[in-house]
C-alpha cells in the first residue's frame, strides 16, 4: 500500500512541477509581450502570437492597429498581476488583470497554444464589467 501511495505521489508531484513550469512560461510570453507593447516594437509583439493570430493579420502594423483600438489597455498597460491558470477543454487559459495607462483595472483571459516555438498567445478576452476604478 505505502508503495502505491508513493507511487502516485510521485506522479502528482511531477506533474505538479510540469504545470508550474507551463506557468512561468506562459506569464513570460505574456509579459515580454505587454512589454513589447509599451516599448512599440510591434515585431517583438507579433512574435509571441500563434500562427493562427499571425494568419488572421498578417502583419505586424495590422496586428499593432488591432491591439491600439480594440485592447487600449494592452497597448498602454502600467501594471499587470498574473491571476490563477486555468486548464480549459485541454488548453491553457491565463487570467491577468491589468492596469492601464489611466489607472482604471481590467481582467483579461489570454488564450495560450504550445507550439514547437514554445507557448503563444492564440486570442484575449476582456472580461465585460471587470474594469475597477484606480
Amino acid at each position: 500500500m505505502r508503495r502505491i501511495f508513493a507511487g502516485f505521489f510521485g506522479i502528482w508531484m511531477s506533474v505538479t512541477a510540469l504545470l508550474a513550469q507551463d506557468g512561468d512560461a506562459i506569464e513570460t510570453v505574456i509579459g515580454n509581450q505587454l512589454q513589447a507593447f509599451n516599448d512599440r516594437d510591434l515585431q517583438e509583439a507579433w512574435s509571441y502570437a500563434s500562427p493562427n493570430i499571425k494568419r488572421l493579420f498578417g502583419t505586424p502594423d495590422n496586428f499593432g492597429v488591432m491591439v491600439e483600438r480594440g485592447y487600449p489597455m494592452v497597448w498602454d498597460n502600467k501594471d499587470v498581476q498574473f491571476l490563477e491558470l486555468l486548464e480549459v477543454n485541454g488548453g491553457q487559459i491565463q487570467k491577468v488583470m491589468i492596469r492601464d495607462a489611466n489607472g482604471t483595472l481590467h481582467t483579461l483571459l489570454y488564450q495560450m497554444i504550445e507550439t514547437p516555438r514554445g507557448w503563444q498567445i492564440n486570442g484575449v478576452q476582456l472580461l465585460p464589467g471587470a474594469q475597477l476604478g484606480a
